[in-house]
């Protein structure tokens, strides 16, 4: 309740300041979300859509995509390593299978397990922003948008140029269990783009290297990232890519705590994407896209010790092709598609496998007064496994002022067994089970927008019903770990954005954002006596604050970060970073968990302690 009160506490005070700054007003730039069929202005969305745009990101003290999502209210970053050697991601305290990640609205989905879906060859200097959207999306996404999305969109240069992006940083403290070595970590960023008036090309590349901040948790990670854009005419746009990311680790603790102290695990993701638009008159726009994913994880319980017993080997690849079109007609807008795909799997544990889906989208928004809009639609699935499946799903909003608008939605969604809680093979440590069913989700959601010249807020409340839900269980500690449909998990939940920019002369200003998520989760009709991998490990409650202050082209920013899980200790990180700019230079000082908090994310792995970096950045783009 504390936490309550100094959020509409602070609410009340930045509101108060906002009317007092009238006469300096700062316009808050728009954005527009993509959803694969419709483009919409996120003030016009009727949903619950986050974003982070390249300003946040280059202010923040991160160096890695799932750096930055730790600064994401709602979402739950469960890290094993440092730096993005492996984490898994959640939304509004769903489990990590729960939530689909896109790039370019392309989905990257992980089928032997979503442990390595953050595994993306995007170094930050790509990225453009970051679209969360909250609650089931399965009418927009399609399969395992079960409590939400994470969109990654990447930079289209505007200019030709180059960059360079260099790091160094320690947290001064030596691995007496090992080598006896200071742990460090550096890295380095290259790019380049060249822009003419019907072709845009860039090409991202980085490495990134650490002995780690304890014992075996080095890693070596190194991405190749490349993006095309051609223009055709007018009315034909076309984008390609493709990624490459090779990341090694010690997974000291990761799976098998504490036999796996040697375990070491590496990860190589290959992506490529060919996606259009074409209009094809003044109302009917298509859209189709072809992706394809391989993955290779190569894992050893005893690390170089004795690299080949205990080694498990997964080869995966996705192959998916996707249309989609919208028709304008004079009530509103049609949107319609159609995806198909085929995962495999190769696997030592896990062995082979395939599957084949079939996905419809139909979807209709229109004003039917004014003031209220609505959007319907539904998604229609088969899969070879699980064969036809329905998902509606209906948004609204209705503006009572040019400032505020109330927004409510009502969506359903699925998530798919992944292989490995299907079919893997660890005896006597997991056990998958061939008899899982889906998931299925059923949500609520109301909630408001208000605007007011610097100042907004946001607040949400839903309820969410998730059945079949799959969890890894057993009776007692002798036992193994098997996947099983268990049984309800409901969730309520309340989440609060606030976001004020104060001017303080010409040259300066302070911004200031402050969020807020509660959940309450019950899970019903299930087996009490049973140990749980992951039911009881959600958010209860999560703060994030930012405030920074730049000055010309000097900036300070400083971040907090409080997590309460439903078990566990709760903990506060700090962050903050200093940054100076002259010419095309940038120096910049990063310093994470300032306060040495000792926490943990994923069973009783400590993560990093106290950490400096110094970098310097230049750009040319």
């Amino acid at each position: 309740m504390r936490i309550i009160f100094f959020m509409l506490l602070v609410l009340v005070c930045t509101k108060a300041s906002a009317q007092d700054g009238r006469d300096t007003a700062i316009t808050i730039d728009e954005v527009v979300i993509n959803e694969n069929r419709f483009s919409t202005p996120i003030s016009k969305q009727n949903r619950n859509v986050y974003v982070i745009d390249k300003k946040m990101i280059a202010k923040l003290p991160a160096r890695s995509l799932q750096e930055i999502l730790q600064y994401a209210n709602g979402v739950d970053l469960r890290q094993r390593g440092p730096f993005g050697s492996q984490v898994d991601i959640s939304i509004d305290g769903g489990s990590f299978e729960q939530t689909v990640v896109l790039l370019n609205g392309t989905k990257i989905i992980d089928n032997q397990t979503a442990h390595n879906m953050l595994n993306m060859p995007i170094p930050v200097e790509a990225i453009e922003r970051i679209e969360i959207i909250r609650g089931p999306a399965a009418r927009i996404y399609g399969i395992n948008s079960l409590t939400g999305a994470i969109n990654i969109i990447t930079k289209k240069p505007e200019q030709s140029g180059f960059l360079v992006n260099a790091y160094g940083g320690s947290n001064f403290k030596k691995d007496t269990e090992g080598t006896g070595d200071t742990f460090y970590g550096r890295g380095v960023q290259l790019g380049a783009a060249l822009s003419k008036k019907q072709q845009q090309h860039s090409i991202f590349g980085s490495h990134d290297k650490s002995n780690g901040y304890r014992y075996n948790t080095q890693f070596e990670n190194n991405k190749l990232f490349y993006q095309g854009n051609y223009q055709l005419g007018a009315s034909d746009e076309i984008m390609t890519s493709f990624g490459y990311i090779n990341n090694t680790f010690g997974a000291n603790g990761f799976y098998a705590a504490p036999g796996d102290r040697n375990s070491t695990e590496s990860i190589q993701t290959t992506i490529a994407a060919v996606q259009s638009k074409h209009m094809l008159s003044d109302k009917w726009t298509l859209m189709p896209r072809l992706s394809y994913r391989y993955n290779d994880d190569d894992y050893r319980y005893f690390g170089s010790t004795n690299p080949n017993a205990g080694r498990s080997r997964h080869f995966t690849n996705s192959l998916a092709a996707e249309i989609n079109s919208t028709y304008k007609m004079n009530s509103g807008e049609l949107g319609f598609g159609a995806e198909v795909r085929n995962d495999e799997i190769n696997s030592s544990n896990i062995g082979e496998h395939d599957r084949r889906n079939l996905g419809i989208f139909g979807q209709y928004r229109t004003y039917l007064t004014e003031n209220l809009n609505v959007n319907i639609g539904t998604y229609v699935n088969y899969n070879s496994d699980y064969k036809w499946q329905v998902y509606p799903g209906l948004d609204a909003s209705y503006a009572l002022t040019e400032g505020l608008k109330i927004v409510g939605n009502i969506g359903t969604s699925q998530r798919l067994p992944s292989f490995t809680d299907l079919y893997l093979n660890q005896r006597p440590g997991n056990i998958g089970n061939p008899e899982l069913t889906p998931e299925n989700a059923f949500q609520a959601e109301i909630g408001f927008k208000y605007v007011y010249r610097n100042f907004s807020l946001d607040a949400y409340y839903f309820n969410r019903r998730i059945s079949n839900y799959i969890d890894w269980t057993r009776s007692v500690s002798t036992d193994p770990w098997q996947s099983n449909n268990l049984g309800k998990m409901v969730t309520g939940g309340l989440n609060m954005r606030s976001n004020y920019s104060l001017p303080v002369n010409d040259q300066s200003k302070l911004n200031f954002s402050l969020a807020y998520s509660y959940l309450d989760s019950e899970f019903r009709d299930g087996q009490p006596d049973l140990q749980s991998k992951y039911l009881i490990s959600s958010l209860k409650h999560q703060v994030t604050q930012t405030t920074d202050y730049q000055f010309k082209r000097f900036s300070v920013l400083f971040a907090t970060r409080f997590n309460e899980r439903v078990s566990g200790p709760s903990y506060w990180i700090n962050d903050f970073r200093l940054s100076q700019s002259v010419d095309k230079f940038t120096v910049y000082i990063d310093a994470q968990n300032i306060f040495d908090t000792t926490y943990f994310e994923i069973g009783a792995i400590p993560l990093p302690s106290r950490w400096f970096s110094l970098g310097v950045k230049f750009v040319s783009l």
